[in-house]
């Protein structure tokens, strides 16, 4: 895989520094990215610098993901409109496992000339006196050029203004790149395009320190076709840790692509080729209501992400919700992909002896008004209970049909469902 070609092609390829061909033409190339270890959990919009990683890897190139476990005491100001709250040390100990964690995913780690590290900048920020931080690092920078950073301009028009420590991030970013240079022979630095301003300042002082030559290349800033920050939605980011997204949430953001989007998708976040690229553009042109670029976009993300078990999982889920076979489900399946139609509680005791009438049922959740209603829409066949048709209105509810003992999904039409929770 040629790097630079493989990311223009899927649109990846933003800017690049002078010197970079050379840089990666000249043998196996040392190239990182930093993250922020602000949270234990990595989240969609950390794809695009880890397919970065991984796809320069692929390509023969070993990738560091450089974990700001000193940086991130501070914080970037790029693209923020106020300071970040500050981390203790602890936590970013906490959070940093997490991010190993799901890097691992997408990166081999090992020590193979392309085996991706992970390294902690603290190694070297925390130890670093600011006399000599000063002295050594700090004389190579012109506060007019720091002024004139977009992210300080930004700040600086705001009443609440920058920190000196935020003001001071992008030597302490550049400080990084040269102590990469220096003992692990790093020439490469990428970063989304908010970060350009930081990575040249990195190349600047590796040159004028280190007399070496180093690049380098930025991704574009992913927005959705409808001006939404890529990754947010209403219920806030969407992580990678399934604890905090589950896999059918995070299945489903995929799912939910809009048209104008999927096929940029499916360049940015996954290994599919030009080819097969092709075939689902042209299927979603000629019948875009099949959506089959966002299903298998949502698929192969998934399943790098979750694997391929809970993204089986997640496809079964879905299918649920028009209409599919419930059977085998568990009760936490069940409340999720639930969770946002209308539901009420039943009490277990409604279920004994003959069983609580399904007509009953119907017109008390208020799917329909009445039970006269309940009765013609189960003669039209327009009933379902558990996603299977109801053709008898003498129909009586028991124990046997709840999933897993706790719940009833009962439906009319195609979309309209009611969730019952049973409680004992």
């Amino acid at each position: 895989m040629d790097l630079l070609k493989e990311l223009e092609w899927r649109g990846l390829l933003y800017d690049k520094t002078e010197g970079l061909e050379e840089i990666l033409a000249s043998g196996p190339a040392t190239g990182y990215i930093g993250f922020d270890p602000t949270a234990s959990s990595l989240h969609v919009g950390s794809l695009i610098p880890i397919m970065g990683m991984a796809r320069m890897q692929r390509a023969g190139h070993r990738p560091i993901a450089l974990v700001g476990g000193g940086t991130g005491l501070i914080g970037d100001p790029s693209g923020k409109s106020q300071e970040r709250q500050l981390l203790t040390p602890e936590r970013v100990e906490e959070n940093k496992v997490g991010v190993r964690r799901q890097l691992s995913r997408f990166l081999e780690f090992s020590d193979s000339p392309s085996g991706a590290l992970m390294l902690d900048n603290a190694e070297w920020l925390q130890g670093c006196g600011l006399i000599d931080f000063l002295r050594d690092v700090g004389k190579h920078f012109s506060i007019n050029a720091m002024l004139a950073k977009e992210s300080v301009k930004r700040r600086l028009e705001q009443d609440q203004g920058i920190s000196f420590a935020e003001f001071s991030y992008s030597l302490l970013q550049a400080y990084d790149f040269l102590m990469l240079s220096q003992r692990w022979g790093c020439r490469l630095q990428m970063g989304g395009s908010d970060q350009w301003g930081n990575i040249t300042a990195g190349i600047d002082l590796i040159r004028r320190i280190g007399q070496e030559r180093a690049a380098g290349l930025v991704f574009p800033l992913v927005v959705s076709s409808s001006g939404v920050k890529f990754g947010k939605t209403e219920e806030g980011n969407v992580w990678l840790d399934s604890e905090r997204t589950s896999p059918f949430r995070f299945y489903q953001f995929w799912l939910n692509s809009d048209d104008r989007d999927a096929i940029t998708y499916l360049k940015y976040f996954t290994w599919l080729g030009q080819e097969e690229i092709a075939q689902l553009e042209s299927a979603q042109a000629s019948a875009p209501q099949e959506r089959e670029a966002q299903r298998r976009l949502a698929r192969e993300i998934t399943g790098m992400v979750h694997g391929e078990t809970e993204t089986d999982n997640a496809v079964k889920a879905t299918r649920v919700l028009f209409g599919g076979e419930v059977q085998g489900l568990r009760a936490s399946q069940v409340e999720e992909i639930f969770s946002d139609v209308p539901s009420s509680d039943l009490p277990a005791s409604r279920l004994e002896g003959e069983g609580a009438s399904l007509t009953d049922l119907l017109a008390e959740s208020g799917l329909v008004k009445s039970k006269g209603e309940a009765r013609r829409l189960i003669q039209g066949g327009g009933a379902n209970l558990n996603n299977v048709r109801v053709k008898d209105t003498g129909r009586k509810v028991d124990r046997e049909d709840c999933i897993d003992g706790r719940f009833l999904i009962m439906r009319k039409g195609g979309k309209s469902y009611h969730l019952l929770r049973i409680l004992d």
